[in-house]
């Protein structure tokens, strides 16, 4: 009878680390992390389907009969309406609400909350205000109680009270590209202009009386001459990164305060915003509090941007989508699949140059099949459907990111300030696409697994897999989660420098959090001139190589690192790579090699990618295999994907598609680089037979088994559904 219940001491040493931890008490408990209403039926409600929405900024033939019965024959079942306007005249770029219900097009609400304040600068107006931006002083439109009223009663209230009585509503969004600077370009302001906002912010984070005091507001400039300087131990960024956290918390909580007043004067419409960037240290875009804040988003495929999204979305079910740009025919039919198989609930179109006046350009009849099979048989087969991974996870640390751009930023010098483009630059972006990339290639499907999660409730069971991709920065809450994933005989693998640094930027004076579990010792002393190519802490110059054209350009030129025989970048020069280590039931395994090779070798072709196996190898030892995979694609099938998804019934759906480079800018995009657009026979293979398979496209029976022959456009998709094995 003695001895307590096995059951109740991860409980009480959980409970013990609360007390002992503020970090992890405030993650636990903070305003900053309580999600807005999100239910799956409510949003399903609201949003059932695929829907296109065109933005009509140059929508030149008008708003009458036979504009409205062309919309709907290409595939066009959505609209948009600009500033809760409803009724300005039919050339107007803003839409007519009269003219969306008479043809039934499900319609999203922009500038909900007006132009200029959650988005300040358009048309390059913020060349006046660079100086600001860069300086110490306070948002130009600070985000205070003031704004958040002017805000509401000027702008959302009136607007929502236009459109509320249409049925077609499906969501509203604030604002484009809305951030608490100017995109992602570097701001180095106080979000607010509450002087107590920020010391009462600190204490939460760090605890009553423990709280750093800081006497002024910090900019790059204060710390960019020391980074050469600094050892590991001395190395200490916190005063710039808690300043930028604690903008993303206030930017959170305050679009979640107007999501839910909106929501107070329409409970049944998602709310959100339009036009999101990459993770980023800049702008409000870390996601793992950006997502619980919203409802609704459409953001550009920037930085992971849109499987990030699909990862913190719970239960796939707040309409996710992102923004059409039309190139060619081929790409935009394999956008529509590519996007419809992540998860995407449809597009917001760019409508530019769709017209010769008032003709429809040729295009639209060839793109308008995919687009209404998409709405019409393909979307509504998703309504309600889960992701469906293979036990493997990337975890997203967005304070690494935030110390991945003040060691990418230091190549620049006092140019710093001129940093654009960092979807394309920064180390956190290539690192963790040359892990997806990876994956994805080698026919694993993962999430996106966030601090937030991990210290709030673990690593879910249903990973034995977790990837730690340039996660430099780590709590000890962190830490804690996930040493009980490998106690429990979860496999934990690291490429570089995993938590040499906390969660504040601070280097850490005994050396990594997580050293014992890899069996190594970072050693405190290390410089920049101990990591990769000995000037930067980075693998790449990206000065130099700010207008790269190819990733083995951006890899090579001006490169010094040291290669391992493996040809991917040694990180730290004094350890061995590929370190391995037991520990409880599970494995830890530090690569101590950066993956950024992969995403040049991929491009090469089947060949070359193989040399990504290095990364792979402990992976396949964890025992994760594929649940479907091609038969002998050999290249012309290299880059494929396959997505799942498991529907309310029980089936599930499957998607094969391309996974080309993509390419797009802070303005938008997600078009394809190198798509290929041949007709390929292809046999599909499950690891366990599957019974009731069905080409949905075809509208096929194909019975039951394990192997499927079909043919695949390549810019296309086969679609598959079927009852699993393991329901």
């Amino acid at each position: 009878m003695g001895g307590m219940p096995p059951r109740l001491l991860p409980l009480l040493l959980a409970t013990a680390a609360l007390a002992d931890d503020p970090y992890e008490t405030y993650v636990r408990t903070s305003e900053d992390f309580r999600p807005v209403r999100q239910d799956k039926d409510w949003a399903l409600q609201a949003w059932p389907s695929w829907t296109y929405m065109p933005w009509t900024h140059q929508w030149t033939i008008g708003y009458d009969e036979v504009s409205g019965r062309w919309s709907r024959e290409h595939g066009y079942n959505g609209a948009f309406i600009d500033h809760g306007s409803t009724s300005l005249p039919g050339g107007s770029k803003t839409g007519r609400l009269d003219w969306i219900e008479q043809h039934g097009l499900r319609f999203y609400v922009d500038h909900l909350a007006g132009k200029g304040s959650l988005h300040l600068f358009g048309g390059g107006k913020e060349k006046a205000h660079l100086d600001a931006l860069h300086g110490n002083g306070v948002r130009l439109v600070p985000l205070n109680e003031a704004t958040a009223e002017r805000l509401r009663e000027q702008f959302i209230r009136p607007r929502v009270a236009n459109v509320r009585g249409s049925p077609l509503r499906a969501a509203y969004a604030f604002d484009d590209e809305v951030s608490w600077g100017h995109f992602v370009h570097p701001t180095m302001w106080q979000v607010t202009d509450d002087a107590g906002a920020y010391p009462q912010w600190l204490e939460s984070v760090y605890g009553v009386g423990r709280a750093p005091k800081r006497d002024r507001w910090h900019t790059y400039e204060d710390l960019r001459g020391k980074l050469k300087e600094w050892s590991i131990a001395e190395f200490d960024a916190s005063p710039l990164m808690d300043q930028w956290s604690f903008n993303d918390s206030h930017w959170g909580n305050f679009l979640g305060g107007l999501v839910e007043f909106t929501n107070s004067l329409d409970p049944d419409t998602p709310c959100g915003i339009v036009g999101g960037q990459s993770p980023n240290a800049f702008g409000g875009y870390d996601y793992a509090k950006l997502m619980r804040k919203v409802q609704f988003i459409e953001s550009y495929n920037l930085g992971s941007s849109q499987a990030i999204i699909r990862s913190f979305n719970p239960g796939n079910a707040l309409p996710a989508v992102t923004t059409h740009f039309h190139k060619s025919v081929a790409d935009s039919i394999w956008q529509t699949w590519y996007y419809l198989a992540h998860g995407n609930r449809g597009f917001i179109g760019w409508v530019q140059d769709w017209f010769d006046g008032a003709t429809p350009k040729a295009w639209h009849a060839q793109v308008a099949p995919t687009y209404r099979e998409a709405a019409e048989k393909i979307g509504p087969l998703m309504r309600g459907a889960t992701w469906r991974h293979d036990g493997v996870a990337l975890y997203y640390s967005h304070a690494s990111i935030q110390l991945g751009w003040i060691l990418d930023a230091e190549a620049h010098g006092k140019t710093w300030v001129n940093r654009n483009a960092d979807e394309r630059l920064a180390s956190a972006n290539h690192v963790r696409r040359a892990w997806e990339n990876l994956l994805r290639d080698a026919g694993l499907q993962y999430n996106f697994l966030s601090y937030v999660d991990v210290i709030q409730r673990g690593v879910p069971e249903e990973y034995r897999v977790l990837i730690l991709p340039a996660c430099l920065c780590l709590s000890d809450a962190e830490a804690r989660a996930l040493r009980t994933f490998v106690e429990r005989g979860g496999t934990l693998i690291a490429d570089y420098l995993p938590g040499v640094w906390d969660q504040h930027g601070r280097g850490r004076s005994e050396g990594g959090v997580l050293d014992d579990l890899f069996g190594v010792r970072h050693d405190p002393a290390l410089r920049a001139s101990d990591v990769f190519g000995e000037k930067l802490w980075v693998e790449v110059d990206q000065d130099a190589n700010y207008s790269w054209k190819s990733y083995e350009e951006f890899l090579s030129k001006g490169s010094t690192c040291l290669k391992h025989e493996s040809g991917f970048h040694l990180a730290v020069r004094q350890l061995p790579a590929l370190q391995e280590r037991a520990h409880g039931r599970g494995r830890a395994v530090l690569m101590n090699l950066s993956p950024q090779w992969y995403n040049a070798w991929r491009v090469e072709g089947v060949t070359a990618a193989r040399r990504g196996e290095t990364f792979l190898r402990p992976i396949r030892a964890a025992g994760l295999a594929p649940e479907v995979q091609l038969v002998e694609a050999g290249e012309a099938g290299h880059g494929h994907e396959i997505t799942r998804w498991r529907l309310p019934s029980g089936r599930e759906l499957l998607f094969l598609c391309l996974n080309p480079e993509i390419r797009g800018t802070s303005l938008g995009g997600g078009n394809s680089v190198g798509l290929k657009t041949a007709k390929l026979p292809v046999t599909l293979r499950f690891a366990h037979p599957v019974r009731g398979v069905r080409d949905e496209r075809a509208g096929r029976d194909l019975g039951d088994g394990s192997e499927f022959r079909c043919d695949w456009m390549q810019n296309e998709a086969v679609v598959l559904s079927y009852e699993p094995a393991h329901p």
